[in-house]
């Protein structure tokens, strides 16, 4: 996908994309992303974060698609796994929104009141 594709996503992937963009931790990976590559240690480093953390917020970048990850051997030997952001844009309004939702799913919907509360 190029720099200024848009994503044309379905009402699941757009709730996906988007619950995934909704952590203040994952849009500073992203961000930090966004400039250029980075392993994990130093990534963490320069976030301020913990590596195991890191290593969840990564995973479900990666799993939404605005990640990408690459193995690489340094030169002493060492294998490093190299993050990078991937190129997407996104562009949201009321008719996007309305066409993404006639596609929603209705499982895992999570918004249904509780039984018995109405």
């Amino acid at each position: 996908m190029s720099q200024g594709e848009v994503w044309e996503l379905s009402g699941d992937r757009l709730v996906e994309v988007l619950a995934t963009l909704a952590s203040p931790h994952r849009l500073r990976v992203l961000a930090a992303l966004a400039g250029e590559r980075a392993y994990v240690s130093q990534l963490a480093r320069d976030l301020g974060i913990s590596r195991a953390l890191l290593q969840v917020h990564l995973k479900k970048l990666e799993k939404a698609g605005l990640v990408t990850a690459h193995l690489e051997l340094s030169p002493d030997g060492k294998a490093l796994k190299y993050y990078e952001a991937t190129p997407f844009s996104l562009h949201l309004t009321p008719d996007v929104v309305a066409v993404a939702a006639t596609t929603l799913s209705t499982a895992g919907d999570g918004d249904a009141a509780p039984k018995g509360n109405s």
